[in-house]
């Protein structure tokens, strides 16, 4: 565990006992070319203090030394199953490979390039079944907080959505957020809905469908948005439970992004158009690719077309994520 980095216990007087009686939770990590972090991956899943956990990892094609590293380690661990898919088809293929084998009561995601701590699993079983208690819902998604780690050593802080705040169980509390950047008041939002930081009954998997296999990119946020109009809800954990290191690679480039939020968009056009926003979260992904490849014009006419069409809000949207986008830019890009 990084130094300056704690993980809050979860005492046993809370009902929760490690014995191997314990429910089976499968721990699914999500591979691709990753040799140089997946040891990492793998063994801050062996190290979680819940009992009794399977541990699948699937790679996706790497090209790399993956596989082999990921063999290596597993000899030593009976309950790590590798799988190898035959042909590359993202994170949302390779989870929905790992939900197909998944034994395990709860399904927890981990990345290949991320670390997680071993009260990781622990801390969202006991938030995720007490929150079914409080709100006698079954169909829940829990998220850990976390924080994410750049290579000049900025730390951004990741704390999970409805780790405070209101219970999220209302339809468009999650899906508003995620398609418009519409806050409701009285709801945490936090880092929104990674998937590297994601457990739920293997049960509620089924329920939503998985993830959408055509969507290289936001799968997870298209997976909390059919889970909430499913009725589900969603919680997640104060204390920081996982590190993320920031990675640049081809499928996180600018254009894949916005191809994904758009078809993101368009599938969810019926409810988008019944509440008058498909233009607006049809267009406003433009502005945020258009930042990135530094196209001011085409940025400016693009907030042109929506300003006149949603005056108030588009200035409300760009004032609040705006500067901030800029803040955490500048401290990315710091040099040490």
């Amino acid at each position: 565990m990084p130094a300056g980095i704690t993980c809050q216990k979860i005492e046993l007087t809370l009902g929760f006992i490690m014995s191997d009686t314990a429910e089976l939770v499968t721990i699914g990590i999500t591979c691709f070319n990753a040799a140089d972090t997946v040891e990492k991956a793998l063994e801050s899943a062996v190290k979680q203090d819940w009992a009794n956990c399977e541990i699948i990892l699937v790679d996706d094609c790497s090209t790399d030394e993956s596989v082999q590293i990921a063999n290596v380690f597993a000899y030593n661990h009976r309950h790590i199953r590798i799988i190898e898919r035959e042909k590359n088809g993202g994170p949302a293929a390779s989870r929905n490979t790992i939900l197909q084998h998944a034994k395990g009561v709860f399904v927890a995601f981990f990345d290949d390039d991320d670390i997680s701590f071993p009260c990781r699993v622990r801390s969202q079983i006991k938030r995720l079944i007490t929150f079914e208690e409080e709100t006698n819902i079954r169909l829940v998604a829990c998220y850990a907080s976390g924080q994410r780690r750049y290579s000049n050593g900025y730390v951004k802080p990741m704390p999970a959505l409805g780790s405070c705040g209101r219970a999220m169980n209302s339809v468009g509390v999650v899906s508003d957020y995620l398609l418009l950047y519409k806050k409701k008041q009285g709801f945490f939002y936090g880092a929104g809905v990674p998937a590297c930081g994601l457990l739920a009954r293997r049960n509620t998997f089924e329920k939503v469908g998985g993830f959408d296999e055509s969507l290289r990119r936001v799968e997870d946020a298209d997976f909390a948005i059919r889970l909430e109009m499913q009725g589900g809800a969603f919680t997640g954990t104060s204390q920081i439970a996982f590190e993320q290191y920031a990675t640049n690679a081809p499928d996180k480039s600018p254009e894949r992004n916005l191809d994904a939020e758009q078809k993101l968009v368009k599938k969810n056009k019926k409810y988008l158009q019944s509440h008058g926003d498909y233009y607006y979260a049809l267009n406003w992904p433009k502005l945020r690719f258009f930042h990135f490849k530094k196209q001011y014009l085409p940025f400016l006419k693009s907030f042109f077309g929506i300003f006149i069409r949603y005056p108030l809000r588009s200035i409300f949207h760009l004032t609040h994520t705006g500067a901030a986008r800029l803040i955490h830019e500048r401290a990315m890009f710091k040099c040490n």
